[in-house]
């Protein structure tokens, strides 16, 4: 393993603190609680949106907390869940009259440790509410999840309720925008390689040099199925095919078309593979009418990349129109 690492337990409060020097005007840290937030939090005026899951997938999501997204982020330590203190003593400290939104991804450990905060917090007065993201169409029967897991396309999540509560809605409001863009959001990724997190030293599971792992976990779950590495636009086809179908999409629809990598896939790749997404799409008739081509949720140095597409309408078109201002500078 050739990392820039320290120790390897010390690597994810490393990594926020060099987050929060990199922003001093933006960004605070609070190491005991693998806390990021915005340093103008908590404001009365608005709600709070918190978002926190494993870490390793970089900009998500502590590096998409500031005005027009996040609030604050809490992350665990590498593809680990945050602990359920940690969540609570972020919900304490961002806690809005208007009320905190948390943003879960579907996992069982992510979905236990909000869940627990949830009712500290509400035992102490806060008013919470939790909205869990699964645009995942990979996911099918697997003993590897709760249901269908939140990948990349929890950007759309975060960008749509961010913009919402930046405006003054209300708890039930940001909630019900933040559940609408959920429902028309999917998502499938395949991986070219493994990755390596820095406590183990090795690749997190094997696959030959030959093979490709389709609807591969951002976690390294196993996906649908193992099979040979084929040319690009085969395997583009089988992504947009399955995302595509799934909710289903059809011809006259208008998208937001995210083409996201793994942490390890050149972007001259990640703009072939949007390319040749693109075409599939203006095939079935199908507008892309927003373009996202970058590293948004990814699993460390993986080689691979998801393709997630989002049903427009003129209230999610605007919400994601609207400004943002996070380190990650992908909006």
């Amino acid at each position: 393993m050739k990392k820039f690492v320290n120790d390897p337990k010390d690597f994810v409060p490393e990594m926020l603190e060099g987050l929060a020097l990199a922003n001093p005007d933006t960004l605070r840290y609070v190491p005991e609680y693998n806390l990021i937030m915005r340093a103008d939090a908590p404001m009365t005026d608005k709600v709070s949106i918190v978002q926190g899951s494993g870490s390793g997938h970089e900009p998500a999501h502590v590096m998409s907390v500031g005005k027009g997204m996040l609030d604050a982020a809490c992350p665990g330590d590498i593809f680990a869940a945050p602990p359920t203190d940690y969540v609570y003593e972020t919900v304490k400290m961002v806690a809005s009259p208007k009320g905190v939104l948390l943003l879960v991804n579907n996992y069982t450990g992510d979905r236990m440790a909000f869940e627990m905060a949830q009712e500290l917090s509400e035992a102490d007065g806060v008013t919470v509410r939790t909205l869990f993201i699964d645009d995942d169409v990979s996911v099918q029967d697997s003993t590897y999840t709760v249901g269908r897991r939140g990948v990349a396309g929890n950007f759309f999540v975060m960008k749509a309720v961010g913009a919402a509560a930046e405006r003054g809605a209300d708890l039930d409001e940001v909630y019900r925008i933040g559940e609408k863009v959920n429902s028309v959001t999917r998502t499938m990724g395949m991986a070219l390689t493994a990755c390596t997190p820095p406590a183990k030293g090795s690749p997190l599971f094997d696959l030959p040099d030959d093979e490709i792992e389709m609807g591969v976990g951002i976690h390294g779950e196993p996906g649908r199925r193992r099979e040979k590495l084929r040319p690009a636009k085969e395997m583009v086809h089988e992504l947009v095919n399955a995302v595509v179908e799934d909710l289903p999409f059809t011809s006259g629809d208008g998208v937001a078309l995210m083409v996201n990598g793994l942490g390890g896939t050149p972007l001259s790749e990640l703009y072939l593979v949007y390319g040749l997404a693109h075409k599939e799409l203006a095939g079935r008739g199908i507008e892309v009418r927003r373009s996202y081509v970058g590293e948004y949720c990814t699993s460390l140095d993986m080689a691979g990349a998801s393709i997630t597409l989002v049903k427009l309408d003129d209230e999610i078109t605007d919400l994601l129109e609207a400004p943002a201002e996070i380190p990650a500078r992908v909006f």
